[in-house]
């Protein structure tokens, strides 16, 4: 991937730096920037990560199959220790956080990195030293504004997040249609075509009020 096409996909996923593209590889964006050893491109890997794997697009053991050396790979499996360990500081739980915390079996990692969150002390993450205050900044700064969309996004205090649902009626290729459909972003004709032949039909049903009333009936 060249450095453009991977500044364009940063940007789809969430940490701009250019104007995005239609098609973006989640798994090889992540592994690049878990490679990279730029401290700016790890401070905004717990925007792409959580963007990612929202949005049905990244596969875990995908991404370290992009790495080729065990450094790397070692990396990457603490720098997403360190995102989860600030989400759990600020408090968002996503539905799939815990299954990947497992998988990576660091528990006394992600304290250590929660500890230094709760402390708000500076860590040394393979050779690069990160500011915890830095990591809430950059992930905080791209979800401003956009706090309603988050709550949405986040399986948080309800017994049944939002992510969970659609978890439940659309595939993750239909979901990512769903939320770039929301926020207004430009579909390709094949997308378009998808959507409409399959996406859209789901949606006119979530939104038909009497069958809303009758699932709430169902659960009261």
């Amino acid at each position: 991937m060249t450095d453009k096409n991977f500044n364009e996909e940063l940007n789809r996923l969430g940490f701009p730096l250019f104007t995005g593209r239609e098609t973006v590889d989640a798994d090889l964006v992540l592994a690049q920037m878990a490679q990279s050893q730029d401290p700016r491109l790890w401070e905004g890997f717990a925007v792409v990560l959580a963007n990612g794997f929202e949005r049905g697009l990244l596969d875990y053991p995908k991404v370290l199959d992009s790495l080729k050396d065990k450094k790397a790979k070692d990396d990457c499996r603490s720098l997403v220790l360190m995102s989860l360990a600030l989400y759990r500081f600020l408090g968002l739980k996503f539905s799939w956080a815990g299954s990947l915390k497992d998988l990576l079996k660091g528990s006394k990692e992600f304290d250590l990195f929660l500890k230094k969150f709760k402390q708000n002390e500076d860590f040394d993450l393979a050779g690069k030293k990160m500011s915890p205050d830095r990591l809430k900044t950059v992930f905080s700064n791209y979800f401003s504004g956009r706090q309603g969309e988050l709550n949405n996004m986040l399986n948080s205090k309800d017994e049944m997040g939002l992510e969970y649902a659609l978890s439940q009626v659309f595939s993750p290729k239909q979901k990512e249609l769903f939320f770039k459909k929301l926020k207004g972003e430009r579909l390709t004709k094949t997308e378009n075509e998808y959507y409409s032949r399959t996406v859209k039909k789901k949606v006119l049903a979530l939104a038909n009020a009497e069958l809303h009333r009758m699932a709430k009936q169902l659960l009261s």
